[in-house]
């Protein structure tokens, strides 16, 4: 399976990069860096994760990864694997 980002995806990560390199730009590498490890190995067991709390398919699940969810769909037919977003549900 290879792996897709979704623009919508691209374009939330770059803002949370750009808001965490403003703190500490090695942070913000560290942490594009491992996020993009960590969903590489999505390809080896793509259904590891939940079903998705905020949609109703199977098919597409929900990362969780520091604090961020990042839903993403199993796309067997195509044998990849889509990163539709990336958000951190914060209670107001």
């Amino acid at each position: 399976m290879r792996i897709e980002f979704n623009p919508l995806f691209e374009e939330v990560l770059f803002s949370i990069l750009v808001y965490i390199e403003n703190e500490s730009p090695s942070a913000g590498i560290r942490f594009e860096e491992a996020l993009l490890e960590h969903l590489e190995g999505l390809t080896l067991f793509p259904y590891k994760f939940r079903k998705s709390i905020y949609h109703d398919d199977e098919h597409i699940r929900d990362y969780i990864f520091m604090g961020y969810t990042i839903p993403y769909l199993v796309d067997e037919k195509n044998d990849m694997i889509v990163v539709l977003d990336i958000f951190k549900w914060m209670e107001k």
